[in-house]
């Protein structure tokens, strides 16, 4: 039953990724890095479920199967918010909310609760919780949900609509301008994609895979050599005669950062 439901999750988390990424808004830190998610649920379908829909909104995610586990994670990973279940295996989502607040403070945190345990939804939210959704729940809501917690708490920022830069490059997303060191660089549609992308995630490797499913948002049927093709086209405009941004980590994938003084 667990194995058909996350293969059932998965379906559709795919289906999110391939209709709206480009549609909202990105969020990231104040820093430029990915936020953070700690998904705390002792039920491993649901957990896995979680962490690849999130991840596919390109956020971090840190998982924990018991309350002992989660206050660890959140001591180490230090999260921009949690989705906590409120029946863990060691003690009850209370008194891991109690634990956590001791941690860090102002974390905000996204209760699962069971359907019909309405005294569990009121007691989270009295007890502090931000928000709450019940199990069996949609991803897309849970999605929606941690984005307004996200957004709410001032742990991320907007960067739709904005002026990415690394190094001497920059990249006005509403323009579509882009310079290096003051100087005009053209970019097809495409070009200014990836490059808008790889400028979202400096310094980060970012994978082939993530790359056509960010960027074409479906599936070249194994022809993951356009990636290529297109990061050749970006350094012949972004890196020519300059010392290179755009760089290769040889089975892993790309990445962007300032060029070396």
């Amino acid at each position: 039953m667990a194995e058909r439901e996350l293969s059932e999750g998965a379906e559709k988390v795919s289906t999110m990724t391939t209709t709206s990424p480009q549609m909202r808004p990105e969020l990231l830190r104040s820093d430029g890095s990915p936020v953070r998610v700690l998904v705390v649920d002792d039920e491993l379908s649901i957990a896995e479920l979680l962490s690849m829909a999130l991840r596919y909104e390109g956020w971090r995610i840190r998982s924990a199967s018991d309350g002992q586990g989660a206050v660890q994670a959140a001591r180490e990973f230090r999260p921009d918010v949690v989705v906590l279940d409120m029946m863990l295996p060691d003690t009850d989502g209370l008194t891991v909310l109690g634990r956590l607040r001791r941690e860090l403070p102002q974390v905000p945190v996204l209760f699962l609760t069971a359907k019909d345990a309405v005294e569990d939804r009121v007691a989270g939210l009295t007890a502090g919780g931000d928000d709450y959704v019940t199990k069996p729940f949609s991803v897309e809501e849970v999605v929606a949900r941690l984005r307004g917690l996200i957004r709410r708490s001032g742990a991320a920022d907007r960067r739709s609509g904005s002026v990415l830069v690394v190094g001497d490059l920059a990249l006005d997303e509403d323009s579509h301008e882009v310079t290096r060191g003051g100087e005009d660089i053209h970019l097809t549609a495409t070009e200014f994609e990836l490059l808008r992308f790889l400028m979202r995630n400096p310094r980060r490797v970012l994978s082939k895979a993530q790359i056509l499913d960010r960027v074409w948002s479906y599936d070249f049927g194994g022809r993951a050599n356009v990636v290529e093709l297109y990061i050749s086209y970006l350094r012949r405009k972004i890196d020519a005669g300059r010392e290179p941004m755009i760089h290769t980590r040889r089975g892993a994938g790309y990445m962007i950062k300032p060029a070396q003084s």
